[in-house]
C-alpha cells in the first residue's frame, strides 16, 4: 500500500518544479491528501524550484465544468509551466 502513497515516497532530494491541484469537493481524493503531500515536499524538498498548490473552492474530482473557467483553469497550467521555464519574469507566485 505504501507503494502508492505519494506522501510516503517523498525524500530528501531535489525536486522539478511542481504544480499541485486538488478540489475542496472531491469525492475521491480529499483536499487534505495533496496538502499534506505538498508540505511534505516543503519540509524535505532540497532546492529552490516552485512547489505551488492551488485548491479550487467549488470543484470535484474533475476540473471546472463551464467553458471559460475551464479556459481559465489551463490559462493559469500553461503560465505556471511559462513560468517554470524561465520564459516570463512578470509573474510571481
Amino acid at each position: 500500500m505504501k507503494s502508492y502513497s505519494p506522501v510516503d515516497d517523498v525524500k530528501a532530494q531535489n525536486y522539478p518544479h511542481i504544480l499541485v491541484t486538488a478540489g475542496l469537493n472531491d469525492p475521491w481524493v480529499m483536499y487534505s491528501e495533496p496538502s499534506k503531500f505538498v508540505a511534505k515536499m516543503r519540509d524535505m524538498k532540497t532546492d529552490d524550484n516552485i512547489l505551488l498548490f492551488k485548491c479550487e473552492l467549488g470543484v470535484g474530482h474533475f476540473s471546472k465544468s463551464g467553458r471559460f473557467e475551464k479556459l481559465q483553469e489551463d490559462t493559469f497550467t500553461y503560465i505556471f509551466i511559462l513560468k517554470a521555464l524561465n520564459m516570463t519574469n512578470e509573474l510571481k507566485f
